[in-house]
């Protein structure tokens, strides 16, 4: 089960990939997370796979990380008294609390804390930007608009405000059900939708507690205001470029998720990137040029993973879309310019003892040619602040705890490995040693660096590198 590549593949349960055999089949193929798209489908469904993904885990031995995505706070307007209406540019079109079906002139809008927050000026978008219109005037109630990009309208239509920052918390009363559901199913990320600003991160963190990995959905540009501050609370973050590129000029999308994976980059919090990446798959057997194109831009800018939506929940090939991304990744990262930008975007050390170990095992791996870099870590700190470094060699991580193995899933390079603890110094280095042979990554005669803590399982108190040579007995 060892990859041949550092980043990682997030892919999405649905219909077509659910089943056990499928599910392992993509497993042995190349997924290292599953995803839980709690916009559709029932709890029932989604423990039913959150079963199966435990279970194909303990036939092949491999942590796997299970990411539930959260719906977060969709403003649709009402309903028409007609199927639908045509708007023309130039036409006037009000918003208001009236739940009277609409008509040419005016709908329903029944969220008043849009109406509190516009602003004369402001942009709604409407049907995933396919209807555009500015406010010219508007009070607590109601928003008096005119058309810039007309087209059809139908019942409750989807409305995005790219200007205006929302008074509205990312977490539904529906979010809150559903999160309390998959915290008790036991999942190991939690996906905030329509993160706008640090109080979002902090809002949920307080719910969830500790019990599960938060990432940051970055959809809206009122979020690349405070693009540090999210990132430094959140513990991963995702470009989600379905919503961001609605409310984002097309052009500026492609700069914004390199600017959101260089800040990642920095701060060492694994990043992702999603949404339509090999999006033609879902009806055909092999991906467009630029889709393939895009996937490999991901690997080259650094991102940590890169997820499949719809081509594996509701796709005619999930195994041929996961294996064809797991083709380009691989086939990027043997390229001599993925080296040469690797070396270039890292990171200068920060000044902690964590880093100062985990910069120093990049260089002794490289410069003795050792054939792997081990680290123990309890809450995974250890080894994310190693990735950090972007080794050549890969990283196992090594850890007690079966949660953190799995966190680790998501991680560029780690390999995750749930292990037993080490009591003192001699078992650590035999521990090491035997998981990096049994793991094929090492043989008798290479050497490997390990990295850990004194004393032992205390998170963040990496002070310890050493180098370690296999023997025949190992």
């Amino acid at each position: 089960m060892r990859r041949q590549r550092k980043a990682k593949i997030i892919a999405t349960l649905g219909p077509a990939s659910s089943s056990p055999e499928m599910l392992e089949k993509i497993v042995r193929t190349g997924v290292d997370v599953f995803r839980l798209n709690f916009s559709h489908g029932e709890h029932s469904e989604h423990q039913a796979r959150f079963e199966t993904i435990r279970e194909v885990e303990a036939k092949l031995g491999r942590p796997i990380g299970v990411l539930m995505d959260l719906q977060g706070p969709k403003i649709r307007v009402g309903t028409f008294a007609v199927e639908q209406i045509m708007l023309e540019a130039g036409d006037k079109f009000r918003f208001d609390m009236d739940k009277t079906p609409g008509d040419q002139n005016r709908v329903c809008l029944p969220h008043p804390e849009i109406f509190k927050a516009l602003e004369v000026g402001a942009n709604l978008l409407l049907d995933d930007g396919k209807v555009r219109m500015r406010v010219e005037k508007c009070d607590a109630e109601s928003a008096d608009c005119v058309v810039i990009a007309g087209g059809p309208l139908s019942n409750r239509k989807g409305v995005n405000v790219p200007d205006v920052m929302l008074p509205m918390s990312p977490l539904t009363d529906k979010d809150r059900v559903d999160l309390a559901y998959g915290l008790e199913m036991g999942v190991d990320f939690v996906a905030l939708s329509f993160v706008q600003r640090p109080e979002d991160v902090a809002e949920a963190r307080k719910i969830i507690n500790g019990r599960a990995a938060i990432i940051s959905k970055l959809e809206k540009p009122k979020a690349i205001e405070h693009l540090d501050e999210i990132i430094a609370l959140s513990d991963a973050i995702m470009v989600a470029r379905g919503d961001l590129g609605v409310e984002c000029p097309p052009e500026d999308v492609p700069i914004l998720q390199k600017r959101i994976i260089a800040a990642c980059r920095v701060a060492g919090k694994p990043v992702i990137v999603a949404t339509q990446m090999l999006d033609s798959m879902v009806t055909n057997p092999a991906p467009t040029r630029a889709e393939a194109s895009d996937v490999a831009t991901a690997i080259y800018d650094g991102a940590d993973a890169v997820m499949l939506s719809a081509e594996s929940a509701v796709g005619k090939y999930p195994l041929e879309t996961v294996g064809i991304m797991d083709r380009i990744m691989v086939r990027v990262e043997r390229d001599e310019l993925y080296a040469r930008l690797r070396e270039a975007s890292r990171p200068d050390p920060e000044h902690t003892a964590p880093d100062a170990i985990s910069a120093a095992a990049r260089q002794t791996a490289g410069t003795i040619g050792s054939k792997a870099i081990v680290t123990y870590t309890t809450s995974g700190s250890t080894a994310y602040r190693a990735a950090r470094e972007r080794p050549e060699v890969a990283i196992l991580g090594l850890t007690p705890k079966i949660q953190t193995a799995r966190r680790m899933a998501l991680c560029w390079g780690l390999h995750p490995v749930f292990t037993r603890d080490a009591t003192n110094f001699a078992e650590m280095v035999g521990i090491a040693c035997d998981v990096a042979k049994r793991e094929e990554f090492a043989a008798p005669g290479d050497s490997i660096v390990i990295t850990a803590g004194v004393p032992f399982g205390t998170p963040g108190a990496t002070n310890i590198l050493r180098i370690a040579w296999l023997s025949g007995k190992n």
